[in-house]
């Protein structure tokens, strides 16, 4: 089905843009969300003007967050967990987990929409972009390490475990030819052509 966005929507267009989507997602999410609206002839004849209004309270939204935007962007989580031998977790970190360690840091409340993750399983580092406005999209990293560790420590243990594993590396030709010293010649000697060599067999 074919919708009039009415709202900016991440990942599918800006206000006024007219989309193609599936029947579910329209009916049933951006319809209902207040997202979009059904592209009749007569909705699609107010895009123009939807598009215009769109864009200067986007622009007055890129204003009033971007502070925001300079605070978070660049900054680091860090989340001590229970994990298994392999480094799965014993849960997860959430999206919601991620909005209340920023309220807690930075006293700057989101929305769950705006944090595009899906839960973490794995310790390890994830890069999450926060989304203020289609414009502003500041990314924050978020570790997840072990309990009773630094954060790093499980990937450093892994590296060390990796180098002693990594067989030693062949001796390029180059290596072994500089390893040969060259035979002495004595002065008087005079040196052996390979034919010469062949015919004294």
């Amino acid at each position: 089905m074919k919708v009039l966005l009415i709202k900016d929507v991440y990942k599918l267009g800006r206000a006024g843009e007219i989309k193609k989507v599936a029947a579910g997602y329209g009916r049933n999410y951006l319809i209902p969300k207040g997202f979009a609206i059904p592209a009749t002839p007569g909705a699609m004849q107010q895009a123009e003007r939807i598009s215009v209004k769109a864009t200067e309270r986007r622009a007055a939204l890129n204003e009033e967050l971007s502070d925001i935007a300079e605070v978070l962007d660049g900054k680091t989580l860090t989340f001590p967990v229970k994990a298994g031998e392999t480094g799965r977790l014993y849960g997860s970190v959430s999206d919601e987990d991620i909005i209340r360690a920023i309220e807690a840091n930075y006293e700057i409340e989101l929305e769950k929409r705006q944090v595009e993750t899906e839960p973490i399983r794995q310790l390890g580092t994830v890069t999450v972009p926060i989304h203020l406005t289609m414009d502003l999209v500041p990314e924050i990293t978020v570790i997840v390490h072990r309990e009773g560790e630094e954060p790093g420590e499980e990937e450093e243990a892994e590296e060390i475990v990796a180098e002693a594993e990594e067989p030693a590396a062949e001796p390029t030709e180059a290596e072994v030819t500089e390893q040969v010293e060259p035979a002495e010649v004595s002065p008087d000697q005079e040196p052996v052509l390979e034919e010469d060599a062949e015919s004294t067999v």
